[in-house]
């Protein structure tokens, strides 16, 4: 088992238009159940006043807010975080309040006790709270997970899942490509090449409505299957 004390947990945070979670998101985060983390925030080129209130209310209060210039996707954004994160542990936060922190203890459990080196935080498995939304946007993500799982050969719950966590020896090995959403098949791809150690664990989440902010849609789930066929099939 590693010592969590002296273990750090890089929270990579890519954020596009949240001005209205933003703040509380990152109190969240730098209230959660683990006492050494560095939180970097990718802002993706905002156009609502996000950027504003990084500036003026949350810079002094994390490791690193990076700028991009132009809107170039949560893939980019991740890759840009990925790149100077020095955490032994690397999880993926979205910047909204649909994934909830205080979860992070037992999402990092697996790696600390050295049972894993990647966790998945699945939305289909547990007895956690659930918020009830649309019932064809949970088949399509049920079916990018099969597909994915098909040509993966592992047992995913939920692929498109916002929460996974690597060790830094995984993150250096990965060399990623998407700009977008398509990050998160590719991902899976290339993790399960590398026959790392995978758990799910159990997740809550209160999902967002379209009118609420969710930017992701049904031309992401179309390309998410070009992505899963490509990274599984021709590196």
């Amino acid at each position: 088992m590693k010592d969590i004390n002296h273990l750090l947990l890089s929270v990579i945070i890519p954020c596009y238009n949240e001005k209205t979670y933003i703040q509380e998101l990152v109190e969240k985060v730098r209230n959660a159940p683990v006492s050494n983390k560095e939180i970097i925030i990718i802002d993706d080129c905002s156009t609502d006043g996000t950027r504003e209130i990084l500036k003026s209310e949350i810079e002094p209060h994390v490791a690193k807010v990076i700028y991009h210039a132009k809107n170039l996707g949560k893939g980019a954004a991740l890759r840009a975080g990925f790149k100077i994160a020095a955490g032994d542990i690397i999880i993926i936060q979205d910047a909204d309040l649909e994934y909830n922190p205080n979860e992070y203890g037992k999402l990092i459990k697996p790696i600390v006790e050295n049972r894993a080196d990647v966790v998945y935080g699945s939305r289909f498995i547990g007895s956690h709270e659930h918020r009830i939304l649309w019932y064809w946007h949970t088949v399509g993500n049920r079916f990018l997970t099969t597909l994915s799982n098909m040509l993966t050969n592992i047992n995913l719950s939920d692929m498109e899942t916002c929460y996974k966590v690597f060790t830094r020896e995984v993150i250096q090995k990965l060399t990623l490509r998407e700009n977008r959403f398509g990050i998160e098949p590719e991902i899976t791809a290339k993790i399960a090449k590398l026959k790392c150690r995978i758990y799910d664990v159990g997740i809550s989440y209160s999902g967002r409505t379209y009118e609420q902010g969710k930017k992701i849609g049904w031309k992401d789930g179309v390309y998410s299957i070009y992505c899963i066929l490509r990274y599984n099939l021709f590196g």
